[in-house]
């Protein structure tokens, strides 16, 4: 029977035994490598498939490479050309100096540099960029028509079976590492190019293991096609997994996904940021938000998938380094629970170390956000965490028995943008200080214990935990008089216990903070 008239599964199961012979020229295996989830909760026997440790670190290279070995000499003469967000840009690259193929590759105009620089060093003198549109979709319509007036082969990034097989070695070298069988494989779905092919061969040897799909919530092309029975678009679509982030699940991929599958399960942005910080205190890898979706969705499963055998892959380790400040600094990245919590004080001196003093303690305070904007009561903004959730749970009824007032932001925008308010027609004797002090549980508390107290009010906080052992804050005080302030700061040693340094701003930065 000929190949093109089997059913696709077993095409595709063909394709993956001829991709063997043709993706080893271009890379190696990469290995399987044993994560253990922190805590003392039971949990699965994790096996984590290191694609990110592949020649491009991420798992692309096998279906660029297995697709364009096949071109005909006049397909290599013509060139190609492909689309991409980043990762299958850098697969196609490295096949094509390999190969000596010219190749001319769309990526959206808000792909990370990291990714662009990568495809210029994988493609040399073989690979042009050319950045065109704000999305995925609108990088496929201006290659498409490339292909149409130049004649170049178009190289898809999922919805090709040459290139759907070629990321099925991974599977292989999975089946032949010797850790299987697994009782479960959570796999991340773009357009579906991988999931489909890696689920297929999975079953192939084990059948009865559950192949779980993973997508973002805001990205769920594939569970929207089996749920409609066809591939369809999405409206909107959540790019921060920006590797997965694909509008509409490709032809071939769904018509595997639906025989290879027993689920998809979502994801949060949130619950990304954790996966991604699990693999760095657990195997020092640092993912991009697509490569750490399959281990966020274990780690929701955890308590069904105790004493189970699961499977997982790190899909790439493309990632902006600038993105990697804004992943540790989210909410979901935090090992900790955590509240923002805004909290009505009366507007006095010593009101803020009151409240402290009454209601936090046994709370790490990672962001503090006030500026004065009324004379008779501020509104602080704390973000806390707490190793025990059940502190943290009982903060709001400490507040209610001290008479305190508060309003739940957490996810607030004004919060996560720091607003901070601050009106300069309400301050009298003002002075803004640099403080460096060292982090450790009551340092702020004990700084403004011992040196503000009862002599000036606190007009400005700002201040967010680092993870630095250092941590920053700009503070702003205002006196009664300039006797006061003047005393202060002749008395205000800029060296002391808990703190590294405590040095006033000068008087350029006073008039922007309060024009």
């Amino acid at each position: 029977m000929e190949r093109e008239n089997l059913p696709l599964d077993r095409r595709l199961r063909q394709e993956i035994l001829f991709a063997r012979e043709r993706v080893y020229r271009f890379g190696q295996p990469t290995p399987m490598e044993r994560l253990i989830l922190p805590g003392s909760e039971p949990g699965p026997e994790i096996w984590v498939k290191r694609e990110d440790l592949s020649p491009v670190k991420c798992y692309k290279w096998r279906g660029a490479c297995n697709a364009m070995t096949e071109l005909t000499p006049e397909q290599r003469a013509k060139g190609v050309v492909t689309a991409s967000a980043g990762n299958h840009a850098q697969g196609v690259a490295l096949a094509a100096k390999t190969l000596g193929i010219h190749a001319r590759i769309y990526m959206p105009r808000s792909t990370p540099k990291v990714k662009q620089n990568a495809v210029l060093h994988h493609g040399g003198a073989f690979v042009r960029i050319m950045l065109a549109g704000d999305s995925y979709d609108e990088a496929v319509t201006s290659a498409r028509e490339d292909e149409r007036s130049s004649g170049a082969t178009y190289v898809h990034a999922y919805d090709d079976l040459k290139v759907m097989a070629g990321q099925g070695t991974l599977a292989d070298e999975v089946v032949l590492s010797g850790h299987g069988p697994f009782d479960a494989a959570y796999l991340q779905i773009g357009g579906g190019g991988m999931a489909s092919a890696v689920s297929c061969w999975l079953k192939t040897y084990w059948p009865h293991m559950e192949a779980v799909g993973v997508e973002g919530v805001g990205q769920a092309s594939m569970k929207a096609a089996l749920a409609a029975g066809s591939p369809v678009e999405l409206h909107d679509l959540d790019i921060f997994c920006d590797g997965t982030a694909v509008r509409k699940a490709g032809t071939h991929p769904f018509g595997i996904c639906q025989q290879s599958l027993d689920r998809v399960a979502t994801v949060t942005n949130a619950e990304v940021s954790a996966a991604i910080r699990v693999l760095w205190e657990t195997l020092r890898c640092i993912s991009e938000p697509s490569g750490a979706m399959g281990l966020a969705a274990v780690i929701k499963d955890r308590a069904a998938l105790a004493g189970k055998k699961v499977l997982i892959v790190i899909t790439g380790a493309n990632i902006d380094f600038l993105q990697l400040g804004l992943i540790a600094q989210s909410e979901g990245s935090s090992s900790t629970a955590s509240r923002a919590l805004r909290v009505r004080i009366p507007e006095r001196p010593g009101a803020m170390l009151a409240l402290l003093d009454s209601c936090f303690d046994g709370l790490n305070i990672a962001d503090f956000q006030y500026g004065l904007h009324r004379t008779d009561e501020a509104w602080p903004v704390f973000t806390v965490t707490s190793e025990n959730a059940d502190t943290l749970a009982a903060l709001p009824a400490r507040l209610e028995s001290g008479g305190y007032l508060w309003e739940d932001l957490t996810g607030a925008v004004d919060v996560a943008f720091r607003a901070i308010p601050l009106r300069g027609d309400l301050l009298t004797h003002p002075v803004f200080l640099r403080l460096d002090f060292y982090e450790r549980s009551g340092a702020l508390h004990d700084f403004l214990s011992r040196l503000i107290r009862d002599r000036a009010s606190l007009c400005y906080f700002n201040y967010r935990q680092s993870g630095e052992r250092i941590g920053r804050a700009l503070i702003g005080l205002d006196f009664h008089s300039a006797e006061a302030r003047a005393a202060f700061l002749a008395e205000l040693p800029e060296h002391g216990e808990g703190y590294r340094s405590c040095k006033p701003v000068d008087d350029a930065v006073l008039a922007r903070m309060t024009a």
